[in-house]
């Protein structure tokens, strides 16, 4: 049986399990409101909070010049609620305070403003809306009701596929940063991470769990996750040789309208994405380059990634992967590995062979 067959079928039978299963961790659900009603309630909810709350820094310092000064690696994220002829600025103020617009996954044509504070981006590897990520957490609301946390770094994976995946918003807000660049390993077994993106996300309950009912959170209630981001897995669902964004060929961080040969198996899930009876893995070259500062000296595992991702190194049908790199010690020069594979167009139609049914038979 062909890989496509085979993926085809896993892909029913998750949809069809997913339609079926009861909520897993004991939500509930409450008959569904108007959601541009309630998103006007969160929205006032969440910036009445940024209007009264800001960063405490009394005993847990931060360096806003350095931002990658070691000391910040070890810093968490506190607010507090201010007083009455405080001194402190509102999280509102804060130049760190960004926002994005996301669509709600539910309802086409309306738009939520998703708050974040980047205390810091990251200098590792760019998150994807499909990877697995490895971070620590607390999720609240804003009454300061922690309801889940992670102190200890946890995988999930970002969009609902193989293993739940996250909220939304939590999800739109992960993938503003980057992971960490290194890590060292202590004598307990626990790792201390270095250079990663700390910060905290301020969901519309329409971005979260909207109607449902979790054990300590009533329904439309907005939420509070503050984070840290330390690593990522670049996940190719079908094996195919092609990490799954990349099969997002519309870039709509929506693998799941891509699907080439209409078969009802997105690409990401479809070893042979253009049904020519090739899989695809056969159709394409995976390769991968290695240098180090003795070759090639980068300031950051960021400038690396922009070197070769503006095609320093790659030939023009070579698509660009990501950037890993390895560091063993402070004394050794850090290696970056260089991942592409190569989209043959070996008729010359425009089409890459892998997503060219024509061929080979033009």
């Amino acid at each position: 049986m062909k890989l496509r067959k085979i993926a085809l079928i896993v892909f029913a039978l998750m949809i069809v399990i997913a339609s079926c299963t009861p909520d897993d961790d004991g939500t509930t659900t409450v008959p569904a409101r108007d959601r541009t009603e309630v998103y006007a309630e969160d929205l006032l909810e969440i910036e009445t909070f940024l209007e009264t709350h800001y960063l405490n820094l009394e005993d847990n310092p931060f360096d806003f010049v350095n931002l990658y000064n070691p000391d910040n690696d070890d810093f968490k994220i506190v607010f507090s609620e201010l007083e009455a002829g405080s001194t402190e600025v509102a999280l509102i103020d804060m130049p760190q305070l960004k926002f994005k617009t996301v669509e709600d996954p539910s309802e086409e044509g309306l738009f939520y403003k998703l708050y974040y504070l980047e205390m810091r981006q990251g200098l590792g590897n760019e998150v994807h809306f499909i990877d697995e990520v490895f971070v620590t957490y607390e999720g609240s609301t804003t009454e300061s009701i922690v309801f889940d946390d992670a102190i200890n770094p946890i995988n999930f994976e970002l969009t609902s596929v193989l293993n739940g995946g996250v909220v939304t918003g939590f999800m739109e807000s992960l993938i503003e940063f980057k992971t960490a660049t290194s890590f060292d390993t202590n004598n307990d077994g626990t790792s201390n991470y270095h250079n990663h993106g700390i910060g905290a996300a301020f969901l519309p309950s329409g971005l979260a769990y909207f109607n449902q009912v979790l054990e300590d959170v009533s329904s439309y209630t907005p939420l509070i996750f503050k984070f840290n981001v330390l690593d990522r897995v670049l996940l190719d669902h079908d094996n195919d040789g092609i990490p799954s964004f990349l099969e997002d060929l519309d870039n709509n961080s929506d693998v799941f309208d891509d699907d080439t040969n209409d078969d009802t198996a997105p690409n990401f899930f479809d070893g042979d994405d253009d049904g020519d009876g090739t899989n695809t893995i056969d159709e394409i070259t995976i390769k991968s380059y290695t240098v180090d500062d003795n070759m090639i000296a980068f300031a950051s595992t960021e400038e690396a990634n922009d070197y070769f991702e503006n095609g320093a190194e790659i030939d023009e049908n070579e698509v660009f992967i990501s950037v890993e790199y390895t560091k063993n010690t402070a004394t050794t020069p850090t290696v970056y590995t260089l991942k592409t594979f190569v989209a043959t167009d070996s008729n010359g139609n425009g089409t890459a062979d892998y997503l060219d049914e024509t061929y080979p038979e033009d």
